[in-house]
Formats: C-alpha cells, sequence, structure tokens
C-alpha cells in the first residue's frame, strides 16, 4: 500500500433519512434523496472492500440507518467478515423484533442519542416529541443483550441540565455516555449564533462532568468531547487527514471524515467508479493533506504540527473558504480573530435577542421503512 496508513474504522452513512430534524445535525445542508442510495448489494462490495483494506469496526449510521429494511444483511455480511458492528441511532423505529434480528445477524453494539433530559429537549433541539420513544429504546437494546452507549450533543440551549441528563443516562442502562460539545459543521455551524455556549456556562459544566465522572467510576463511563473553539489549539485532524477512517455516504462518495463533504473545492471520488483501496491510496482528495509537505505557515514551522496536524481541514473551509489553511481555532492562525468574533457573541448576556431562530435539519423526502 505505498507506505500508506491503513484505516480501521468504516462510517457506514447508509441514508440521510431520519425523523428528527437536529439543530447541530452533521449531516451535509444538501441531503441526499432515497433514490440516489447505495443499494445493498453496492454496500456489501463496499464492506467487502473495506475488510481488505484492513477495517476492523463498521459504525452504521445515517440519518437514522433503521429506516433501511436491509440493514440486518449489513450486519449479517460484517458478522461473516469478523467486523464489530455498531449501530448508531436515535432509537425512533427499534422495536423489540428489529432489535432481536439485528443482534441475530451480528450487531456487537447500539450507541443511543439523547437531546436532553426530558420531551421538551428533544421537541426544541429535534422538533419531535417522542422522548418516550428512546426511553423504550433503551431498554429494547439491554433487553436484547446489546450493551448500552449513549450520547448528548452539547450546547447554550441544554448543558444547564447537564446533571440531569445524566440522571437519565444513567437511570435508563447506560455503560458508556458521551458528552459530545457541539462541533459546527453543517447544520450546527448554520445554528452556530445560538447553540454555542458562553465561557461561564462551559465551565460549569466542566465541574459537574469531572464530579459525576468520579461518583460513577465503575459504572458509567463518562466521555467529554472538547469544544475545540474555547481551546488554544485545535483538535486533531481524525489522526490526521486520511490516517485512521473513512466514511462511505449515503450516495457512495467517499470521504476521509464524516463532515469532509462540506469542503465543496474538492472532487471526492465514489465507490460506484473506484474500489476503496484506490480511493484510500491514490485518490486526490485523500493525498491532499496526507503528512506535513501541505501544510503553509505557522503550521509547517510549528512544533505541534505532528500533534495536531494543522487542525480540521472541514474547519478551515467551513470558516475560511480555503481547506489547505491553518484551522482557526488555533491561536497562532492568521484566521483566528473568526473564532474569537464568534466566542464574543457567545459571551455577551443578550444573544438571541436580535431574534434569530434556530433552523431544523430537514430531510428532503420523508423518512419511510423499506
Amino acid at each position: 500500500m505505498n507506505g500508506t496508513s491503513r484505516p480501521y474504522g468504516l462510517l457506514a452513512e447508509v441514508t440521510h433519512r431520519c425523523p428528527l430534524h437536529c439543530v447541530y445535525c452533521s449531516n451535509p445542508l444538501a441531503l441526499l434523496e432515497r433514490q440516489d442510495e447505495l443499494a445493498a448489494d453496492d454496500w456489501l462490495r463496499v464492506i467487502n472492500q473495506a475488510a481488505e483494506l484492513g477495517v476492523v469496526q463498521v459504525h452504521l449510521s445515517g440519518g437514522e440507518p433503521l429506516v433501511r429494511g436491509d440493514l440486518e444483511m449489513l450486519v449479517a455480511e460484517c458478522r461473516r467478515l469478523g467486523l464489530y458492528t455498531n449501530l448508531i441511532t436515535s432509537g425512533l423505529g427499534l422495536t423489540e423484533s428489529r432489535a432481536d434480528s439485528l443482534v441475530a445477524a451480528g450487531l456487537n453494539s447500539a450507541q443511543l442519542s439523547i437531546q436532553g433530559d426530558a420531551a421538551e429537549s428533544t421537541n426544541l433541539v429535534a422538533a419531535s416529541k417522542r422522548f418516550d420513544k428512546k426511553e423504550a429504546a433503551a431498554r429494547i437494546i439491554r433487553a436484547a443483550g446489546l450493551p448500552l452507549n449513549m450520547n448528548v450533543v452539547l450546547h447554550r440551549l441544554n448543558l444547564d441540565r447537564l446533571d440531569a441528563i445524566i440522571d437519565v443516562c444513567v437511570q435508563w442502562g447506560a455503560e458508556r455516555l458521551e458528552l459530545a460539545n457541539t462541533q459546527y459543521y453543517g447544520w450546527a455551524l448554520r445554528n452556530r449564533e445560538l447553540l454555542m455556549p458562553g465561557k461561564a456556562q462551559l465551565d460549569e459544566a466542566v465541574e459537574v462532568y469531572r464530579r459525576r465522572k468520579a461518583e460513577l467510576a465503575g459504572r458509567t463511563e463518562l466521555l467529554w468531547i472538547l469544544p475545540d473553539y474555547y481551546e488554544p489549539y485545535p483538535k486533531p485532524c481524525m489522526g490526521g487527514w486520511a490516517q485512521t477512517a473513512l466514511t462511505v455516504a449515503p450516495d457512495g462518495v467517499v470521504y476521509p471524515c464524516p463532515v469532509a463533504a462540506e469542503i465543496t473545492t474538492m472532487e471526492f471520488d465514489s465507490v460506484r467508479d473506484h474500489d476503496l483501496e484506490w480511493i484510500w491510496t491514490k485518490s486526490a482528495a485523500f493525498e491532499a493533506f496526507r503528512g506535513t509537505e501541505w501544510m503553509p505557515d505557522p503550521c509547517r514551522s510549528c512544533s505541534r504540527k505532528e500533534l495536531d496536524f494543522g487542525g480540521c481541514r472541514c474547519q478551515a473551509f467551513a470558516l475560511t473558504g480555503d481547506a489547505g489553511r491553518t484551522d482557526p481555532v488555533c491561536q497562532h492562525s492568521p484566521d483566528h480573530h473568526l473564532v474569537q468574533d464568534a466566542l464574543d457573541r457567545a459571551n455577551q448576556k443578550d444573544v438571541g435577542a436580535g431574534g434569530e431562530q434556530l433552523v431544523h435539519r430537514r430531510p428532503t423526502v420523508p423518512a419511510r421503512t423499506r
């Protein structure tokens, strides 16, 4: 493989269809329709090529992957190949019989998302009142013998409820809870003005996390995903661009990370035209930001370039229009003022006083079960 590292994880976004309309969804603003999705045979081919490439984990995501009636077929193929499978789900559409069939096919784990600790949070963020379905899904996952992992995206509208959110997840039996501060891409970037917390609010939440992590040690594992706007240096770009994982979108286009579709100045290849190994090892998009030779200053001469790899290419593009620039989160970036301006607005007391409205993710077609 010409010295190129092998990916260990595949994020299989099998659909963009979803019954929820989350204001922070990482799916692109231009959602793909059902007729654009890869067929089951195409996904089976992708899974086999991923295994040959070195992938050992397959995360089945969307949208809501449960809207696809052929999901069990994909899980079964992963099991045949010895790949670990994880279902990333909103829980809506999960029934006892569906959970049992997925487990029988070989599903290894499930990650259930919630938007807060009550129905009001789900309605505000996801334009859905079906909080009860999420609680039912947690019971179903556990009854099916799967480990219950949970995820909640944190932001200005729910950080003050962190204690209560953790309580709900513990009561539902979560073995692992990912507290994921909003990452500002896609729909989250569209709603950034209303989602970004102030520093004081974030600091209080960090203290809650530390206290609860100590309290729950040995019972529920808590993970804190940093809000990188408040960090002096950017987060590493998935261990470096095209180094550890790849994402296949519903239409078969392959990306080095889940949000790279936002980089509209780059052309990414599809599994309809090339196999995964060629895309991973030879495609121009995957080669574009590997290593350090592409870096401009200040990254090129920075002692941290092997630690954060110049930061996130998708964030650089989202904020500057150029994926090759230093991530503006970095305090040394010539574009850091773009992040600082956002932080200054987030720390004003009158955020939202201008009448801004949350923009909910809306599918181009209704979510339906095949």
